[in-house]
């Protein structure tokens, strides 16, 4: 349903907390080596900036073991957001404490305050209502642009709205939700989804889901072996359920007794061990070597998801089709990157749903290629699973 959105705020003069997702990597040297998540609240940044708003940034980073860690502290963040807007960012010591109350107390209009790591209190992901007070306080209006976070009730994402009487979505949270949301609900047709990674079982709902939306979708990744397995085929060593094969034969009949078309990989790349310099093979999927483990889809696999999107209007893309990190291992995943790519570019409408996926467009230089590449992965799932979003329904209705 439609939410308020960030730009039906009136802001100037008013200290408003937002909810951003700077959980980004770092190196040995504390620097920031992934700035997509922050490049992609710059938008909703900037707009409360430049009406005049006295801004106070709410993010966590990594996983804390209760209690603050120096290598766990948004300085680094700090660093990189000054140099991305060109402006001085000031840090907290703190969330929500005397001191912190009184530096939100003394921005002044176009300000900006980042504060330190929520996840350095347990009440942050607990939802505890007196840690959720004391962010609340800080503020007078509250905007989530974190849909990364946005599948957890935690007291940043669900606590804090509910005590400010709801909030605003922001700019990106707006876009996450229109691509993750409506473009799928109502999809230009034809609508396929490319599904990959290593477990079935990480993909259960949201395969049984799209079986009433989509016309067909395509399976890669560790994830075809269970179905091999649950087809009678010989799978090596490759990675298996072993108590998913089952289920994978239920996923295969409820398709076929649809009259979906669920397209596994014709051939596979094979190495004698999943590590980088492993001598590859293709083989058929009919019946792959016994001592090989599968490692990524083959090139007929790769020129048959082009032949199925060569018509598509709508191309969702959940999971790599191989162990892609490992660059001998990337040739599928970035040759069906290039698939989806090409739909773009016929106009049609392409999104990466976060994750792994996400990881692997940005490490080929794809990004410019997709309509929309979600920020969240486990949001992202969630939702295409049709779950409601803690953080979503925090927010109010319009």
């Amino acid at each position: 349903m439609p939410r308020l959105n960030v730009r039906d705020l009136d802001v100037r003069g008013r200290r408003v907390l937002c909810r951003v997702d700077f959980n980004v990597p770092l190196d040995s040297a504390r620097q920031v080596t992934d700035n997509l998540r922050i490049r992609a609240a710059l938008p909703t940044i900037r707009l409360l900036l430049d009406a005049g708003a006295r801004l106070i940034l709410m993010s966590h980073l990594g996983r804390p073991k209760g209690g603050p860690e120096e290598k766990y502290s948004l300085a680094p963040v700090r660093a990189e957001l000054e140099r991305l807007l060109e402006r001085p960012v000031a840090l907290s010591r703190d969330c929500g404490s005397e001191a912190t109350l009184a530096q939100a107390l003394a921005l002044g209009d176009g300000d900006l305050l980042l504060l330190e790591n929520l996840r350095f209190h347990p009440g942050e992901e607990k939802n505890d209502p007196a840690f959720a007070a004391s962010l609340a306080r800080l503020g007078e209006r509250y905007v989530n642009d974190a849909f990364g976070t946005a599948h957890r009730a935690h007291a940043s994402t669900e606590g804090v709205p509910r005590l400010l009487g709801g909030g605003a979505a922001g700019l990106l949270m707006e876009q996450e939700l229109r691509f993750l949301h409506d473009e799928l609900d109502s999809p230009a047709r034809p609508f396929w989804a490319v599904l990959g990674g290593a477990k079935v079982s990480g993909k259960i709902d949201v395969l049984m889901r799209l079986l009433d939306k989509v016309d067909g979708v395509i399976v890669g990744g560790g994830m075809i072996f269970t179905f091999y397995k649950a087809m009678g085929r010989e799978i090596g060593r490759s990675l298996l359920e072993a108590d998913k094969v089952e289920l994978a034969a239920t996923i295969l009949e409820a398709y076929r007794a649809r009259g979906v078309e669920l397209l596994l990989p014709v051939d596979v790349r094979v190495a004698a061990a999943v590590e980088a310099g492993s001598p590859l093979a293709v083989a058929s999927a009919a019946a792959l070597p016994v001592d090989k483990v599968g490692v990524d889809i083959g090139p007929a696999s790769v020129e048959a998801i082009r032949a199925r999107l060569a018509g598509a209007r709508t191309v969702l893309w959940n999971g790599p089709m191989g162990v892609f990190e490992i660059e001998d291992f990337a040739a599928g995943t970035r040759d069906t990157a290039l698939a989806l790519g090409e739909v773009t570019a016929r106009g049609g409408v392409t999104v990466v749903g976060g994750g792994d996926s996400a990881a692997a467009v940005q490490a080929f230089g794809l990004e410019e290629r997709f309509s929309h590449i979600s920020t969240g992965g486990g949001a992202s799932l969630e939702l295409l699973e049709g779950k409601a979003l803690p953080g979503v329904e925090a927010l109010t209705l319009v």
